[in-house]
């Protein structure tokens, strides 16, 4: 099971469950739309894995693995995640 978007496989959907991190790095994530009820799709991965593209809100952004593992998700409905 997938359960933080660094896990989430290209073109993987889910839902944003929570931001795990309360500092600044926290508070960027949720500025760029990682709100919980937001859904996230993994677009894709740099050559040797990092980062990663991800469609949030109709914006691509890029995210480092470790920077992404502070995201928890739940399955969109209907998918296993």
């Amino acid at each position: 099971m997938t359960d933080t978007l660094a896990a989430l496989a290209t073109g993987q959907t889910a839902v944003v469950r929570e931001v795990a991190d309360q500092g600044p790095l926290g508070r960027r994530l949720l500025d760029l739309g990682l709100v919980p009820g937001s859904g996230v799709t993994c677009l894709g991965r740099a050559p040797l894995g990092d980062p990663a593209a991800y469609l949030i809100a109709g914006t691509v952004i890029a995210l480092r693995r470790r920077d992404a593992a502070c995201v928890r998700l739940e399955p969109e409905e209907g998918e296993s995640v």
